[in-house]
């Protein structure tokens, strides 16, 4: 655990042995072999330069940021009776289910209130599961094709959760209803989630990829009470799952986004908006069956109906044990149920959220099929697996640093603690109690929280989908560079990073700085799987002359710096770390690299 200690933190400085920038043989780029030499100046502060980039800026983060609440007031304005509309749109009925009936038409195009993305050139249409261009009068398509237009990773998370949850302002959901409320949002637009994913993208997946019953696709039923799993073995072929569903069997594929394109664009997104793994589940469901027991998660849900029609009840946690539970439970029998504190029919474009914890149960009526997609995060992500991993290190460390901490323990103490003890008086119990309580206080003062938080950072870049590019990114990023094979040889090749290139980051969140065992290593994203951990954590070594610079790229993101502003030592350090996240994929640059 010694990575987690302050001292293997984000340490550096000329204290250091300084290392040998890494060689630039092997780049996809040409630099220069002699750069020009300059004065060494003194290097102004991240925090400094910082500031005076974003004081350039037009517009800035923060001035994007303000604009949120702005829009939310006037999606309300908008509405008949103007803000005040707002409350009773949204207030709870007694049961403190929150529905939301559809809004105009207009008003669930919301990203377009919020974004005012520049055009570009050349975007290439959006096409579904089976490579079918989707029809440009889908929101989906419509909100795809924005996406595609705004510059900032940021804002397309935003953009997107908005679109999901419209007409919902995305602050009073997560300000009222977040982790502690079931939602419903009726829309009455069969259309809202065409192109996500079909009944008839199952069965080409089924038909041109290597689904296994058990590890991507399963068939179950509930009857009289009772949930069975009837996964044959081996691959799914479709006579073999067909034949499941119609002898009424569900039939949930596991992790859609290995497979579908579309869906793994719409978790890449919407990830860096809970700053969390999202990951998804479909399910589809013949007429008048049930596929699963009453049972809660250990997720937040938000349901989407892409096809048919299906009855949903939501049960309140039983008891507070059970309150945003930290694991899924077992299977209920119906008579371990109580009122329902919602029950109705989901039809396509309709939205279902409940917290963790709440419990469920679904089924299909009246001959008519369902298909819907649970997305699903914040798995593990709370404040008392925050603490979990940083207490045994702060304890770690006070034993260390305190002494009061190192000090024996009562040799008397066996006679007046534990639980046959707990009901004495004996004042011994009580100064023994109250020091355990200044010893847990002091605690704080050795939390490496910093530390701690960069590891699960770490462990988010691990879980994370690999990141979509839009159009823009592609092209300004190694991705569109035109090196390619022609007449027996490469050509285009010679393009180079100079201190006049202006870069950012590939996407916001990508990538993260972390001290471990006395070293730098820069985490990211883009050679991540579709799959969940099907590759080991990828990482970059910075070295510390170069960690300022890293540090200030990482924070400047969206906004534009010159290679030659990165506050590094030497030109060498500059175009050393510069190329080496050119070539990884981890930086674009302001215009095409040919062009400079």
């Amino acid at each position: 655990m010694e990575v987690l200690r302050p001292s293997a933190g984000l340490r550096r400085g000329r204290l250091r042995r300084r290392r040998p920038p890494p060689p630039h043989s092997g780049s996809v780029l040409a630099l220069p072999l002699r750069p020009r030499k300059i004065r060494r100046q003194l290097r102004r502060s991240v925090a400094s330069r910082m500031a005076a980039l974003r004081a350039q800026a037009l517009p800035s983060v923060d001035s994007e940021d303000s604009r949120v609440q702005t829009t939310a007031d006037d999606l309300g304005a908008a509405r008949p009776g103007g803000a005040a509309a707002i409350p009773e749109l949204l207030e709870a009925p007694p049961a403190r289910v929150v529905e939301v009936p559809a809004a105009p038409a207009r008003a669930l195009n919301a990203s377009a209130l919020l974004c005012i993305p520049q055009p570009l050139a050349n975007s290439t249409p959006q096409v579904d599961n089976t490579g079918r261009e989707l029809p440009w009068d889908s929101p989906l398509q419509r909100i795809l094709a924005e996406l595609n237009r705004i510059p900032s990773s940021r804002r397309r998370a935003a953009c997107l959760f908005e679109w999901l949850i419209a007409p919902m302002p995305p602050d009073h959901f997560y300000r009222r209803l977040w982790e502690r409320e079931a939602v419903l949002i009726r829309r009455q637009d069969h259309a809202y989630y065409q192109g996500l994913f079909s009944t008839a993208d199952l069965d080409s997946i089924l038909r041109n990829e290597e689904v296994q019953f058990g590890q991507h696709l399963d068939a179950t039923r509930y009857v009289n009470g009772r949930r069975e799993t009837l996964n044959p073995p081996g691959r799914a072929l479709p006579a073999a799952a067909w034949s499941l569903y119609q002898a009424g069997c569900s039939l949930r594929l596991l992790c859609p986004q290995a497979f579908s394109t579309t869906i793994w664009q719409f978790l890449a997104v919407l990830q860096e908006q809970f700053g969390s793994m999202a990951g998804s589940n479909v399910y589809l469901t013949p007429p008048n069956s049930q596929g699963f027991a009453p049972h809660y998660d250990d997720i937040e849900a938000f349901v989407l109906q892409l096809e048919g029609r299906k009855l949903w009840r939501v049960y309140r946690p039983r008891v507070p044990g059970e309150e945003l539970a930290l694991t899924s439970s077992p299977n209920f029998s119906q008579e371990d149920l109580g009122e329902p504190v919602l029950q109705t029919v989901l039809e396509p474009g309709d939205l279902l959220y409940f917290p963790r914890g709440f419990i469920h149960q679904a089924e299909c009526q009246n001959g008519v099929h369902s298909l819907h997609l649970t997305l699903s995060t914040y798995q593990r992500n709370t404040w008392g697996d925050f603490l979990e991993a940083i207490l045994p290190l702060a304890v770690q460390a006070a034993m260390e640093e305190n002494v009061e901490f190192r000090r024996g323990l009562p040799r008397d103490f066996l006679d007046y603690m534990g639980a046959q003890h707990s009901d004495s008086k004996d004042p011994r119990r009580t100064a023994f109690m109250e020091k355990v309580r200044v010893l847990v206080a002091r605690l704080g003062h050795f939390a490496p929280v910093d530390a701690v938080a960069d590891q699960r950072a770490k462990d988010f870049i691990h879980d994370s989908l690999p990141p979509v590019l839009t159009d823009r990114e592609r092209a300004l990023s190694v991705y569109g560079l035109p090196i390619r094979w022609e007449a027996g040889e490469p050509v285009n090749v010679g393009a180079q990073l100079t201190t006049e290139t202006e870069v950012h980051m590939l996407q916001d969140g990508i990538a993260r700085l972390v001290g471990e065992g006395g070293q730098l290593f820069l985490y990211y994203t883009v050679e991540n799987s579709r799959v969940y951990h099907l590759e080991e954590p990828k990482c970059l070594e910075i070295y510390p002359q170069q960690a300022d610079a890293m540090e200030f790229l990482l924070r400047s993101y969206p906004e534009f710096v010159r290679v030659g502003d990165l506050p590094c030592d030497s030109v060498e350090d500059q175009l050393s770390l510069a190329t080496m996240l050119y070539d990884k994929g981890l930086l674009l640059t302001k215009v095409p690299l040919a062009q400079n």
